[in-house]
């Protein structure tokens, strides 16, 4: 809900706000990007967040349709004809984040431990399909907050898609710097100065996060795959020295995860996006975990937060 004040409605640079509690858990999802503006548990923050008035910075949280990361100078090839997607990342000329990023999501449901957003995505030079893109997000008393992304296809053809999210993971006040980030995958795409993937490898040496690595000795931009699925589900984890840890989760529809470690996310000396993604950055053109979704049918992606306190 969006809180009031004696002079109305309070305005949020990211729209109206959605707060889920169960016990002691905390989510607020917002309006703008069906994104993830905060979780919590026990007061422990486990993701990033931002202020009222800022939009999401770094793409704090937001979720990405119809593709995720980046196409290559906007340009894709539908049978044979060029389509020119706008640039949104200018220092690299690339399409970035899909088509929904600055976009209002309608409600469909909402409950005390869920609330479901919806957005249209239209027809447009360089993606002439009309889509949905629908995200639910729940507090589970098992699972902690769990995701559903749903893209419904409303063309008269079949629709390119890949899928994605963009939450930043933190462990309360532990500086992020201290914390070990394990990564249990055995490819990384290796990616040109403009981070668009040229071919794969597996993991070695620095790019090897499977027996964990100290924050503060990363700095990458690089997509994993080859993930460890167990029971379903593959798991990446930051932990403390103390034993607390917060895991993102996805399931196998998203064979890919993006791992951004940087100094250059406002009031952090480092912060880590994990970022469950069905395909790889460039997908359009290379067609790595590329789906196309059939007319008049929908396809899941699950991902989530759990956490160790």
């Amino acid at each position: 809900m969006t809180p009031s004040t004696p002079h109305g409605p309070r305005r949020y640079a990211s729209g109206r706000q959605y707060e889920l509690r169960r016990g002691d858990a905390l989510a607020v999802v917002t309006e703008l990007a069906a994104g993830l503006r905060l979780y919590e548990r026990g007061g422990v923050q486990l993701t990033e967040t931002y202020g009222d008035a800022s939009i999401p910075p770094g793409a704090t949280g937001i979720t990405l349709a119809p593709w995720a990361n980046r196409v290559e100078d906007g340009v894709w090839y539908l049978e044979g004809k060029k389509q020119q997607l706008d640039i949104t990342e200018v220092s690299r000329n690339n399409a970035s984040h899909g088509l929904l990023r600055n976009a209002s999501y309608e409600l469909v449901d909402e409950s005390e431990f869920s609330v479901t957003l919806e957005a249209a995505i239209f027809p447009q030079h360089g993606y002439p399909f009309l889509l949905r893109h629908r995200v639910q997000y729940v507090l589970a008393d098992d699972l902690g907050l769990v995701v559903r992304q749903t893209v419904v296809n409303d063309s008269q053809a079949p629709a390119p898609f890949v899928l994605g999210a963009h939450p930043y993971l933190r462990l309360g006040e532990v500086p992020d710097g201290d914390l070990v980030l394990t990564v249990h995958a055995g490819s990384r795409l290796v990616a040109d100065e403009r981070l668009i993937p040229r071919s794969s490898e597996p993991v070695s040496g620095d790019a090897d996060l499977r027996g964990g690595r100290t924050v503060s000795e990363l700095d990458i931009d690089v997509a994993f795959t080859d993930l460890v699925f167990d029971g379903g589900v593959a798991r990446q984890t930051l932990k403390a020295s103390d034993g607390r840890s917060v895991s993102l989760w996805q399931d196998e529809g998203c064979g890919y995860v993006h791992v951004f470690v940087t100094d250059r996310y406002p009031g952090r000396a480092k912060a880590v996006a994990i970022e469950p993604m069905t395909g790889a950055a460039n997908a359009f053109n290379s067609g790595d975990g590329l789906r196309w979704l059939p007319a008049g049918e929908s396809f899941t992606m699950t991902w989530g937060i759990s956490a160790s306190l």
